[in-house]
């Protein structure tokens, strides 16, 4: 009996896994397809940009995408595995054999929970670093119309040195928040009195200077000037700009730690590191939370019909639970809630939702 409930347990193990690599790959190629569609429109003004050099910029960055719809995917694979079992009648055999579907269900969960650790330990980290060399290739497309990358701005934080306060505002950012594209600064000086305002292509933080290239600088009663290079002072320091321009989702997992306690150290909001720090920790358990979830509406035999019901009441659920996960992410952005509290919330959510529909359809 342990032989045939191993056999059983590989079985249903490598059949969802199947699934959901399928699900996986089929939405990864389509994403890719439509983002390379869209780089092309978008590049058909380049006339010296090579097809190849746009291709790497989409697949660069279909990685970070594909990680933000894998829970959907382990609920469409998981709902796609069980009543494709259900139709050729696999779960009536392993039903009247003794198998109950807690016995079933669980090689799913510990396979999608294996696949959350593989997730968060390595392919988030990879997709970070891929997003960032995206955005490089994008740089080189592009050039000065910074305004067309996808930098998850605009972003907005301001400095106050010797010489007053500036505020800052950018298009786009690349590696944490250190360059940043499509810049302007307003500058006043130490009475709050309008100065300058400057707009440059791009800026590098340097110590003690912003790096700015092809600048624009207009003052009060003077013509506009253009400078290639022009150096404007900084009292930031790279923590601080990453902070203010990075997004937590362009920092790999393993990094996220000592992201958090460098903003810490240096007085500053850490809650969007932290918030993506425990959502990371999350995901495999998010993941398993969506296998109870898919198969609480997925195990009714097609002879029993109403297979159409089930399927739209699993993609409701997942998409309450998606909408449960944004009102919480925005509510920590906010300062409304804890992060972990936010990360874990629809975890526990979604996980006790189908473990006690699952309980009621099987136990009564």
């Amino acid at each position: 009996m342990r032989l045939i409930g191993g056999t059983l347990g590989l079985y249903f193990g490598k059949r969802f896994l199947g699934a959901v690599l399928l699900v996986f790959g089929g939405i990864f190629a389509l994403v890719a397809l439509v983002d390379y569609i869209e780089t092309m429109r978008r590049a058909t003004d380049m006339p010296h940009v090579s097809a190849i050099l746009v291709a790497k910029a989409s697949f660069y960055r279909v990685p970070q995408i594909a990680e933000r719809i894998m829970p959907f995917c382990i609920l469409i694979g998981t709902m796609a595995c069980y009543l494709n079992l259900s139709r050729r009648l696999e779960l009536v055999v392993a039903r009247s054999a003794g198998v109950s579907a807690w016995q079933f269900i669980s090689p799913a969960v510990t396979v999608a929970f294996l696949l959350g650790i593989a997730a968060t330990t390595a392919y988030n980290p990879l997709s970070a670093i891929m997003q960032e060399q995206s955005k490089r290739y994008e740089a080189i497309i592009f050039g000065n119309k910074s305004d067309e990358l996808h930098g998850g701005g605009p972003f907005w934080t301001s400095q106050r040195s010797s010489d007053g306060q500036a505020i800052i505002n950018a298009k786009s950012s690349r590696d944490q928040g250190v360059i940043l594209n499509g810049v302007t600064i307003f500058a006043f000086d130490n009475g709050g009195h309008f100065k300058q305002r400057i707009e440059a292509r791009s800026a590098t933080l340097e110590p003690g200077v912003w790096r700015l290239l092809d600048a624009r600088v207009n003052e009060l009663d003077t013509l506009p000037a253009k400078h290639p290079v022009y150096e404007f002072k900084s009292s930031l320091t790279p923590e601080q700009a990453r902070e203010s321009f990075a997004t937590p989702e362009s920092v790999p997992f393993w990094e996220l730690p000592k992201y958090i306690t460098i903003a810490e150290h240096a007085g500053l909001v850490a809650a969007g590191y932290r918030f993506q720090f425990q959502k990371l920790l999350a995901q495999p358990f998010m993941l398993a939370a969506m296998v109870f979830l898919a198969a609480a509406v997925s195990l009714r035999f097609f002879r029993f019909g109403g297979v159409q019901k089930m399927i739209l009441s699993g993609v409701a659920s997942g998409f309450l639970l998606y909408v449960l996960s944004k009102v919480t992410e925005d509510m920590t952005k906010a300062e409304l809630m804890h992060p972990a509290a936010a990360a874990w919330l629809p975890v526990l959510a979604g996980g006790l939702t189908g473990f006690i529909a699952l309980l009621y359809q099987e136990d009564g």
